[in-house]
């Protein structure tokens, strides 16, 4: 998943990012079924790897989503963690600060939900909308921007050193797609919930969102904390690409087998 990986101090260009890319899996019925399969090893190797990071409790997973409004950050907590453990697992999600919560500097309310040693934590969207929405909404200056995200950069490391690895996707779909699936969500019913009049508002701000998105990826993407831009148009593509990568980030933590009890004497244990 590597080429899908944004290098530490390198300038980024979303639009050198094809949103339609399916990778070495072709746009038919067939590529997709592929595609869906490998998938679902990956998921079911999850389950066994978060069981180990579970087991051992000395460690712990950070997975953080982020894109533009329809671009299937719930449908990719939904599939791609559908083979964990839930007791090992738990989903923050980012709105609109509260009172209490803009009493605090902006990563108050973030820190709180860092995933305890032992679990996975998922952000559905997270301290990145503080330099997102913000800054696009001229609630705080470029400058201001900046400097959070040297802030930013700051916390991740403190969670890295006291042993939280982070993985970061920016799920990266078309201007286009996205009309189709606001389009979508009007025309059925049961998916009407979903609709907010203010993601119309928020999309004639499109361009000004992708500028802000290639400069904090750009700012925060480091070795210990990096970004993944996912082509996210095809949702089948887009679950591969996050399974796999969460799947190859377990595996270089190199969690070992869980030790078992001294106090129990295994080969002389029975039982009646």
């Amino acid at each position: 998943m590597n080429n899908h990986r944004v290098k530490p101090g390198s300038k980024l260009r979303l639009k050198d990012f094809d949103p339609d890319d399916t990778g070495d899996y072709k746009k038919t019925e067939q590529g997709k079924d592929k595609a869906k399969a490998l998938t679902g090893e990956l998921t079911a190797k999850l389950g066994g790897l978060q069981e180990r990071l579970y087991a051992n409790g000395d460690r712990a997973l950070l997975i953080v989503l982020q894109g533009m409004d329809t671009s299937g950050k719930d449908g990719t907590i939904k599939s791609v963690m559908s083979g964990v453990n839930p007791q090992g697992c738990r989903v923050a999600s980012f709105k609109t600060p509260s009172s209490r919560e803009l009493a605090h500097d902006f990563l108050w309310r973030v820190h709180q939900e860092a995933p305890p040693k032992g679990h996975i934590g998922i952000f559905n969207r997270s301290h990145y909308e503080d330099v997102l929405i913000t800054r696009v909404n001229g609630m705080i200056s470029d400058n201001v921007a900046k400097q959070r995200f040297d802030q930013i950069k700051e916390f991740e490391e403190l969670l890295y050193e006291s042993g939280t690895t982070i993985v970061k996707f920016f799920l990266h779909i078309s201007k286009d797609e996205q009309k189709d699936r606001l389009e979508e969500r009007i025309r059925d019913p049961e998916k009407r919930w979903k609709f907010n009049s203010g993601d119309l508002e928020e999309r004639k701000l499109w361009s000004d969102y992708l500028r802000a998105f290639e400069d904090v990826i750009s700012a925060t993407s480091t070795e210990h904390a990096p970004w993944f831009i996912v082509p996210a148009n095809r949702k089948w593509y887009r679950n591969l690409v996050v399974a796999g990568a969460v799947a190859e980030t377990l595996e270089e933590m190199k969690l070992p087998c869980p030790r078992p009890s001294k106090d129990v004497d295994w080969d002389r244990l029975t039982i009646e």
